[in-house]
């Protein structure tokens, strides 16, 4: 079996993909660990519409109780 010489073409080729593998890396590193940091501080974090949640807010005189049946 004869020895392949690699071409320049596929050195410059694998570097770009390397150099691609390790942006898409630190992509998903920052995701996950902005992921991690919001997950933690889950008791500030609010309903999906960005309202205060009622539970979460403390019942005052001028807010109406609800009706118990």
């Amino acid at each position: 079996m004869a020895i392949r010489v690699e071409h320049e073409l596929h050195r410059r080729r694998r570097s770009r993909n390397v150099g691609l593998g390790l942006v898409l890396v630190a992509f998903v590193a920052l995701v996950f660990g902005l992921t991690v940091v919001k997950v933690r501080q889950g008791d500030t974090m609010e309903g999906f519409d960005h309202q205060p949640r009622v539970s979460k807010t403390p019942l005052t005189s001028s807010q109406p109780k609800e009706p118990s049946e």
